[in-house]
C-alpha cells in the first residue's frame, strides 16, 4: 500500500552504506563532488515522483472499482507522508559542509555588495543632510536679523511717530509763514514800483489817467497776478481770465510782453498765467 516509504528507506540505507566508502576515500570532498552527490539523489527522487505520476495516469484508465481502491491506497499513503518528518537528501557531513560553505560564500559576497551599496547611499544622504543643515542655519540667521530689524523699526516708529507729526506741522507752519511773507514783500514791491495812476498828478498823461481812474475802479497789478494765479490753480483746464475795464491796459501789456501772461489763441480779451514748469 505504501511503496514510496519503502523506497525511501532503501535510499537511506544506500546513502548510509555509501558513507563509509566516502570516508574511506578521504576527507577532502570538493564542491563539485558534493554537487554531484546531491544531483544524483535529486534524480533518484525525481525518478520516484515520475513513477508515481505514471501509476496515477495508469489508474485513470482502470476500472471504477480498481480506481476506488487505488484512491484509497493513495489517500492512506498521503496520510503516512504527512505524518513523516522531512529528512535531508544526504546525511554525509562532508557533502553538507562543502555545499553549505559554498552557499555561505555566495551569500557573503551578496551581503558585501548590499553593504557597499548601502554605505554609498548613506554617504550621499549625509552630504545632503549637511547641505540642508547649512541652508537651515543661514535661513535662521537671516530670519533673526530681519526680525530684529523689524522690531527696532517698529519701536523707533512708535517712539518717533508723535515727533514726526509735530515736525511736519512745524514745517507746514513755517512754509505758510514764508509764503505769507513772500506775498507781502511782492505786494509791497508791486505797490511801490507799479502803482495805479495818480489822479492828482500833473501833466496831460496823468490827467487822462486820472480821468480814466475816476470813471472806473482799476485793480492793482498785484491783484491782477493774484487772479491769474488763483484761476490757474482752481481750474487748470480753463486758466484764462477775461480782461475787463478794471484791468489797466499798460499793466496787461507789460505782463504779455515780458512773458508772464499769454493771450487766448481765439479770444484776445482773455489772458492766462504762463506755465513756468
Amino acid at each position: 500500500m505504501s511503496p514510496a516509504p519503502s523506497k525511501q528507506t532503501e535510499m537511506e540505507q544506500d546513502s548510509q552504506s555509501s558513507s563509509p566508502s566516502s570516508s574511506d576515500a578521504g576527507c577532502n570532498v570538493n564542491v563539485m563532488a558534493a554537487k554531484a552527490v546531491l544531483v544524483e539523489e535529486c534524480e533518484e527522487q525525481f525518478g520516484v515522483l515520475q513513477k508515481l505520476q505514471n501509476e496515477i495516469i495508469l489508474a485513470d484508465t482502470e476500472a471504477d472499482d480498481e480506481a476506488v481502491n487505488r484512491l484509497i491506497a493513495i489517500t492512506s499513503e498521503l496520510e503516512q507522508w504527512q505524518e513523516m518528518e522531512p529528512k535531508l537528501l544526504t546525511t554525509n557531513p562532508e557533502v553538507l559542509v562543502a555545499v553549505g560553505k559554498e552557499e555561505l560564500q555566495r551569500l557573503n559576497s551578496q551581503l558585501k555588495m548590499v553593504l557597499s551599496y548601502s554605505q554609498s547611499k548613506l554617504d550621499a544622504q549625509k552630504k545632503i543632510l549637511k547641505r540642508e543643515q547649512t541652508w537651515q542655519a543661514e535661513k535662521k540667521e537671516a530670519l533673526n536679523a530681519v526680525s530684529e530689524k523689524i522690531t527696532r523699526l517698529r519701536h523707533e516708529n512708535e517712539k518717533s511717530e508723535h515727533s514726526i507729526l509735530q515736525d511736519m506741522k512745524r514745517k507746514i507752519n513755517n512754509l505758510k509763514d514764508y509764503h505769507s511773507s513772500l506775498m507781502e514783500i511782492l505786494s509791497d514791491m508791486l505797490a511801490e514800483h507799479f502803482p495805479l495812476p495818480d489822479p492828482l498828478g500833473n501833466g496831460t498823461k496823468k490827467k487822462r489817467a486820472a480821468a480814466y481812474d475816476a470813471e472806473i475802479n482799476l485793480i492793482s497789478l498785484s491783484e491782477i497776478i493774484e487772479r491769474l494765479t488763483n484761476k490757474t490753480l482752481e481750474t487748470p483746464h480753463d486758466p484764462y481770465v477775461a480782461t475787463d475795464d478794471t484791468f489797466w491796459p499798460p499793466y496787461t501789456e507789460m505782463l504779455l510782453r515780458n512773458g508772464i501772461a499769454i493771450r487766448h489763441p481765439e479770444d484776445c480779451n482773455k489772458i492766462r498765467l504762463e506755465m513756468f514748469f
